[in-house]
């Protein structure tokens, strides 16, 4: 199953069992971030600790997102191509030889 499909099943699953502690899966995408402010940061850290499936859910989203940092984009050769081409056709019109 797809990382981000497992994500995704999971969040439900955490939305079910955030009632529990008020941890949202936005709150989890926000703590993986270090966008939390520090009484959250402290909420999010006991609610991983306490809720295993909660833990799980997190651990989904960390490789999900280590896995996103690691894809290399790269344009397509035509494109790069393509550019170029229309820089040069713009350097010639503004000076020409």
């Amino acid at each position: 199953m797809p990382l981000l499909q497992q994500w995704y099943i999971q969040s439900l699953k955490s939305n079910y069992l955030t009632h529990m502690h008020n941890i949202t899966p936005e709150d989890l995408v926000q703590y993986l971030y270090h966008e939390t402010s520090t009484a959250k940061t402290a909420a999010i850290k006991a609610a991983l600790e306490a809720d295993p499936e909660l833990r799980e859910a997190y651990e989904v989203m960390a490789t999900a997102k280590k896995q996103l940092e690691d894809i290399e984009l790269k344009p397509r050769d035509e494109a790069v191509k393509k550019i170029l081409d229309h820089e040069e056709k713009l350097i010639n019109q503004l000076y020409p030889h």
